[in-house]
């Protein structure tokens, strides 16, 4: 039975698949050219300030969530529809005075996003200029501040 094949030239390399490969590298450097082009975020940091300027100190109010949706503000227990009534003096003198909104780990995620919500509409309640300055401590800050 004879083949169908052509016998192998042994002096001759088979290049067929030398353009596959070629082709390959190519879409291999150009990917990585444009891996490099990309650069990252330009961050203008800002300046450090002089030592001998004074650091301001801000007054903020303290809102604290409690198990049940118990509220404490400035250490005083108020109802949630209580709330804007005690801000609005505070925020007419000074409308950037942060409001810093802590929960203990027993409070309930619902209790803390009702009280987000009615500081987030207090602004249109109160007929404020500007949006009232909410303030989420992180577990770090916490820890570090209060001690808790």
């Amino acid at each position: 039975m004879k083949s169908l094949r052509e016998p192998v030239n042994a002096a001759e390399i088979p290049t067929a698949s030398m353009a596959d490969v070629a082709f390959l590298l190519i879409i291999f450097f150009i990917v990585t050219l444009t891996f490099s082009a990309q650069r990252g975020l330009d961050l203008g940091l800002p300046e450090p300030p002089p030592a001998d300027e004074p650091i301001e100190m801000v007054e903020s109010v303290l809102v604290e969530v409690q198990r049940g949706g118990g509220l404490v503000v400035d250490r005083l227990p108020m109802p949630l529809a209580d709330l804007l009534a005690y801000l609005e003096p505070k925020l007419r003198r000074d409308p950037n005075k942060p409001v810093i909104v802590r929960s203990t780990p027993d409070a309930g995620y619902g209790h803390v996003v009702d009280v987000l919500d009615e500081l987030r509409q207090g602004h249109t309640r109160l007929r404020l200029a500007a949006e009232i300055q909410i303030a989420l401590p992180t577990e770090r800050e916490i820890a570090e501040y209060w001690g808790a």
